[in-house]
């Protein structure tokens, strides 16, 4: 009797990809969580303390809240953009590995 199993490689390849998920919803949280504090903390919340201090004669919360948070933004995607290069990477030698040794998994 033939029993249904599957091949180890394909066990290595599913936990191979489930930890790059894991490691890219973990950046994509931590990035999220910095965008809200810098977009909605430093440009609403904290806009009043953030007022005492000057950048270029223009308060510091007023600053936060026209250009530091768009130019923040932009940074914050090209650090995900670095980021995800790497992971994948990371993850595409190792898959690729896996697959090249047996081409049906």
């Amino acid at each position: 009797m033939k029993e249904n199993t599957i091949p180890s490689k394909s066990i290595k390849l599913e936990e191979s990809l489930q930890r790059y998920w894991r490691q890219n919803i973990r950046i994509t949280i931590a990035l999220l969580f910095v965008w809200a504090i810098v977009g909605l903390g430093c440009g609403i919340l904290f806009a009043d303390f953030l007022n005492d201090f000057k950048v270029h004669g223009y308060p510091l919360g007023f600053w936060f809240a026209q250009q530091g948070a768009i130019i923040f933004f932009v940074l914050i995607i090209l650090i995900y953009a670095a980021l995800l290069n790497t992971l994948d990477d990371r993850y595409s030698k190792e898959i690729q590995d896996l697959t090249e040794r047996d081409p049906e998994v």
